[in-house]
Order: C-alpha cells, then structure tokens, then sequence
C-alpha cells in the first residue's frame, strides 16, 4: 500500500460536501440547439466555480467570496483543472484564504468542463489556500493523485448517500 502523503479525511468537514451540486444552466442554453459559443461555455464554468468559491465560503476561512471567485476564475482560464476520468481540482493559492480549504461536490448529470479526456466532469474538489503555504498545498495535491488514481474511487464518491460516506471513502484509501 502506498503511503499517502496528506490524510485529506483530515481536512474534509460534512459542511464542506455537496451530495449534488445546484449550478443550472437554463438561461446559457443555445435557442438553436447547436454548439455553445465559447463565450457561453466560459460563462457555464464561472458558474460552476461560483458553487464552487460559495462551498468554500462556508468554512469561514474566505475573506472575500467573490475575490475567491475571480481568482479561482482567472487560473480556470489559463489552463483547465479537470484532470480527466470526471474529477476537476478547481485550486488557488490566493490572499483570500486563511489557510488550507478543501471540500467536494458532486453533480450526477456531470458538467462540461474542457476535462483533458474530453469527458464530462462529476466530481469537484474545490482547493484553496495563502500563497505563503506551498508546503502543504502541494503534498495535499500529491495525496489527491495518489487518492484518484485507486481503483474504485470514481465509483464510491458518486454512490455516496451522506457526507461522512465520502469523508469514509477518503479514509479507507488513505
């Protein structure tokens, strides 16, 4: 068994898990039915990373919501953060936060996100913490690929009933 580096059950809390995530695209949908333009496409993910940033929030550990938002925006656009096989790490090191916050969403119809294998993404696991912390922040990425990387880790997120059932997932992997 590998070593995991970080027990991220550790930096989970019940408050931080979203069972299924509440982000509507109604009003972006194309009248036509064709192809969404990539301004909409941008707009569908900053709505996304607005559920996302809000999550967060809830720590009480974000000085500024919507700063977290446009920060979290901004490094979106430079380079996609769906990593591929549904998983997306929405991550910044940024002022906004007062120390490492980690938490999960999960959404079962998936979202389009620019994953690298050009599937739909379900699993979010929003990141955020101060710049001056890269220590932890990059041993917590290191255990997440670890984590991701076991077979059965997909599958046991997305059958969660209860928060705890995912913190539980974590802790057996770890």
């Amino acid at each position: 068994m590998r070593k995991i580096i970080v027990q991220i059950s550790r930096l989970l809390r019940p408050d931080l898990i979203r069972l299924e995530m509440m982000t509507s695209f109604d009003y972006l949908e194309d009248d036509d039915g064709g192809p969404l333009t990539p301004k909409r496409q941008l707009e569908r993910k900053r709505l996304v990373l607005a559920e996302c940033a809000g999550l967060l929030d809830l720590s009480g550990r974000v000085s500024n919501k919507n700063k977290l938002l446009t920060d979290m925006f901004n490094r979106e656009k430079k380079a996609t953060t769906a990593i591929g096989r549904g998983i997306v790490i929405p991550h910044i090191r940024t002022m906004q936060a007062k120390g490492l916050i980690i938490g999960v969403l999960r959404s079962t119809p998936g979202y389009e996100f620019e994953s690298l294998d050009g599937m739909l993404s379900h699993i979010f696991i929003p990141m955020a913490a101060p710049p001056y912390d890269d220590t932890l922040y990059l041993r917590v990425f290191r255990s997440l690929a670890q984590i991701f990387s076991t077979d059965g880790f997909y599958d046991r997120i997305m059958s969660a009933q209860q928060p705890y059932d995912v913190i539980r997932v974590f802790e057996d992997l770890e």
